[in-house]
């Protein structure tokens, strides 16, 4: 059973990395950052889990993205329960995107 205090200190700690990423200004940055931060499959897998993202949102059925992208089927279900009751993260970015798709 871990500690109110373990709890705290990995908040703190990642706080810490949220904080360093929207210090990132340019795409440029944000790739250099990553690349170091990353290891090439966890950046593969984010990438990944968020083409699902958009192509859900766009209205792709699931074997579709699963063709398109090759993820498999539970990273896809994750995703859109994620998109459907989670905790609004990828609304809010994909809503960012379209508005700038739209300027």
């Amino acid at each position: 059973m871990r500690t109110a205090k373990s709890k705290i200190a990995r908040k703190e700690k990642s706080d810490l990395l949220y904080k360093a990423i929207l210090m990132l200004e340019t795409e440029e940055e944000c790739y250099n950052f990553f690349q170091d931060l990353c290891t090439i499959s966890e950046l593969r897998s984010m990438e990944q889990r968020f083409d699902v993202a958009v192509l859900l949102n766009d209205g792709m059925i699931y074997n579709d993205i699963l063709e398109r992208t090759g993820a498999s089927s539970a990273t896809i279900s994750r995703v859109n329960r994620s998109l459907l009751g989670g905790s609004g993260g990828y609304e809010s970015v994909l809503e960012k995107l379209q508005q700038e798709k739209k300027q």
